[in-house]
């Protein structure tokens, strides 16, 4: 199955997707937009785009596992998706995405206005991994 998933930020939102044999996730995309209308949409076309059947937001939980506004936004735009697009969505804890994401940048020494546009689509990227790795130890 093709799976998106979705990192939101306030100005920039990762994208990524994996195959249909959903064994690596990959980068897609960076959407520049701070309207959440205008996000909307893009994200919907990009589903459109790459025949998501499937998509996976990153959850903000604080550290604590507790939800703040963050994550009621992230649910809220989760849900919104799913309305608009038809195709079942899903939420994914995205403690410490960011973080990786910096880590790798790190080590491909990344560094400047690149790593600003890309450290997004990296932690969508690490979030779907995440799911995928998780669907796989459910399997076994």
């Amino acid at each position: 199955m093709i799976i998106m998933s979705v990192d939101l930020g306030k100005a920039r939102t990762g994208i990524a997707i994996c195959d249909k044999t959903e064994f690596l996730a990959s980068p897609y995309t960076v959407i520049f937009e701070k309207s959440p209308a205008k996000l909307l949409e893009k994200v919907v076309q990009a589903a459109i785009d790459t025949k998501a059947e499937r998509i996976v937001v990153g959850l903000p939980k604080n550290m604590d596992g507790s939800e703040g506004e963050s994550a009621q936004n992230a649910r809220a735009f989760a849900q919104n998706l799913a309305e608009q697009t038809g195709i079942e969505t899903v939420m994914q804890d995205e403690r410490g995405t960011t973080v990786t994401a910096h880590i790798f940048l790190n080590a491909t020494n990344t560094r400047g206005k690149k790593r600003k546009n890309v450290v997004d689509e990296v932690a969508a990227t690490i979030i779907l991994q995440d799911y995928l790795d998780s669907r796989k130890r459910k399997e076994d």
